[in-house]
């Protein structure tokens, strides 16, 4: 199914599930409940847990359902690919992660959600991370909070942006 020409509420119903469930035919992508899968033999198995052959693995690592929503955001976004997670406060900690590392450091509006305010205040420092908090209105306080390397910046909640 080609993503580009297809409309926004056509991509919305159907990109992760061009073809309909091979074991019974159904058109809505089914709820995979499972937390385990099987696998053919130990070579099977080994070739998944250690990344060479692509598939799933273990429900909290990969589900049918799941991969079917990442496509669908994906594709509506315009993106490559997505990633789901359980939480908004799990989505700010592996975008903050992905871009701060030990030494690294994190610009941050000040009015942020407070879980968010927690995360960088009082727990990322314990990985070397840090953070200073500023009036993104002010971009003279911006500027000075910006230490060599451009650091990630978070100006609002990535799992609640501002309009």
């Amino acid at each position: 199914m080609s993503e580009n020409k297809l409309h926004f509420e056509t991509l919305q119903l159907h990109v992760g599930q061009e073809e309909a469930d091979p074991a019974t035919g159904a058109r809505a992508v089914p709820i995979y409940q499972t937390t385990s899968y099987v696998f053919n033999n130990s070579a099977h198995a080994a070739a998944r847990f250690g990344l060479t052959d692509a598939g799933n693995i273990y429900g909290r690592l990969t589900n049918p359902t799941e991969d079917v929503l990442e496509k669908r955001i994906a594709a509506l976004e315009g993106g490559v690919a997505g990633l789901a997670v359980a939480s908004g406060a799990a989505a700010i900690s592996y975008t903050i992660q992905a871009l701060a590392q030990n030494g690294g450091h994190v610009v941050a509006q000040k009015t942020i959600y407070g879980g968010s305010y927690n995360l960088l205040e009082h727990t990322l420092p314990n990985f070397g991370i840090t953070a200073t908090f500023v009036d993104a209105h002010n971009l003279k306080e911006i500027e000075d909070a910006i230490p060599g390397e451009h650091p990630p910046g978070l100006p609002g909640n990535p799992g609640a942006p501002q309009r």
